[in-house]
């Protein structure tokens, strides 16, 4: 019987890609690329990777060296962005996290940088519904090993993780986790262990 319900953010909780995608080309500008737009369906393509990763991806023919000091840029400028203007909430958010909270402890992994989730929690209002979240810039573990971090350290037995992307799905079957696929957010599932189209879905689901 599931014991705990684990969120991802980026296209499950909300859309920041609007507001990301400004924040990005602003901090491409300022450290000199010009020949380089990001669009919000490009950032749906790469959400859920580390940030690590989508910043090889950004920029595909950086040196290292570069990509390093462009990361910081980057994160600056997406806080600074998201502070001024919130990403979009999916429909039912908050019904959907005060119906399961009166049944379950809710969490957050996610793949972002230190700070973002409380951001989401700063601009939503929604921390109150959430016991506990981590990400790689708190504990330097990617997806799986934070999902079985909160697990053990909130005595989760049995929890279920929800998703939007084959990414969480693998990080899921990694960590020995069910797996919720979210159809309405930016990616694909696999063989998910359930799908929920929306998010009041999840309340009827379990």
């Amino acid at each position: 019987m599931t014991d705990g319900i684990i969120f991802d953010v980026d296209g499950t909780l909300w859309d920041s890609t609007t507001v990301v995608e400004k924040a990005y080309n602003k901090a491409l500008r300022e450290f000199g690329i010009t020949d380089i737009t990001i669009k919000a369906d490009d950032l749906k393509k790469l959400f859920g990777l580390p940030m690590d990763d989508i910043i090889k991806v950004l920029l595909p023919d950086s040196s290292e060296e570069v990509r390093k000091k462009f990361k910081p840029i980057c994160f600056s400028y997406e806080e600074d962005h998201l502070r001024k203007e919130a990403g979009t909430v999916y429909p039912g958010l908050e019904e959907t996290l005060k119906v399961l909270s009166g049944k379950y402890p809710l969490f957050i992994v996610s793949n972002c940088q230190a700070g973002y989730i409380e951001l989401f929690f700063e601009k939503t209002g929604l921390g109150k519904y959430f016991k506990d979240h981590t990400c790689p810039g708190d504990t330097g573990l990617l997806k799986a090993g934070n999902i079985k971090y909160i697990a053990e350290k909130n005595g989760l037995k049995c929890p279920v993780y929800v998703g939007d992307t084959h990414m969480d799905e693998e990080a899921c079957r990694e960590a020995g986790v069910p797996f919720v696929f979210a159809s309405y957010g930016f990616g694909h599932g696999i063989k998910p262990d359930y799908v929920i189209d929306a998010l009041p879905d999840l309340a009827r689901l379990f």
